[in-house]
């Protein structure tokens, strides 16, 4: 199972944190489960009234994921299932959604929640959907990957933009000014 070996990771409060979802719609007993485990874990870090945005299918959320990074959303949660069938369609589609949604990640330095199942059947995606009789919740853990993501980030600028600013020429003049007085 693919599931195994996957960390535990507690909720930590992310209501500070601007977030959206970008859920594809073909297959809508997948996507209903893993919407559903989206808004669970968004509710457990403390977000509500988080806008979800549905595209007709996997393919287009990286458009979508780009244009709400652009807007300084802190993270992007992107749902989609994408399964097999007989024709070459499942690797462009799947390939397509992977490399876009890491682009969207890299140019615009935001977390991104990849919760898109590439599955072989229906009963795969059904098995990872979150649902009562599935054994996994991909979409809970994509969007507690992308909270966790987008909290690190955020620290990790907080942290870069003190810095920056006990280095400026301005804090060093202070600081020295401040001395002297002692």
């Amino acid at each position: 199972m693919s599931g195994e070996g996957s960390p535990t990771i507690d909720p930590i409060d992310c209501s500070d944190l601007r977030v959206a979802v970008v859920a594809a719609t073909w297959h809508t007993a997948v996507m209903d489960g893993l919407l559903a485990g989206a808004e669970k874990a968004l509710a457990e870090y403390g977000l509500e009234g988080v806008a979800i945005h549905r595209v007709p299918g996997s393919f287009e959320l990286s458009v979508v994921a780009a244009t709400l990074a652009a807007q300084g959303y802190d993270a992007v949660v992107a749902l989609g299932v994408i399964i097999r069938g007989g024709t070459p369609h499942f690797e462009y589609v799947s390939a397509a959604a992977t490399d876009g949604l890491n682009r969207v990640a890299l140019d615009h330095q935001v977390a991104i929640g990849f919760g898109v199942l590439t599955c072989d059947n229906e009963t795969q995606a059904m098995d990872r959907a979150g649902l009562p009789h599935s054994r996994e919740d991909k979409g809970y853990e994509a969007t507690t990957a992308a909270l966790h993501t987008a909290r690190l980030l955020k620290d990790i600028r907080r942290s870069e933009e003190h810095t920056s600013e006990l280095q400026s020429p301005m804090y060093l003049v202070c600081r020295l000014l401040l001395e002297k007085k002692k």
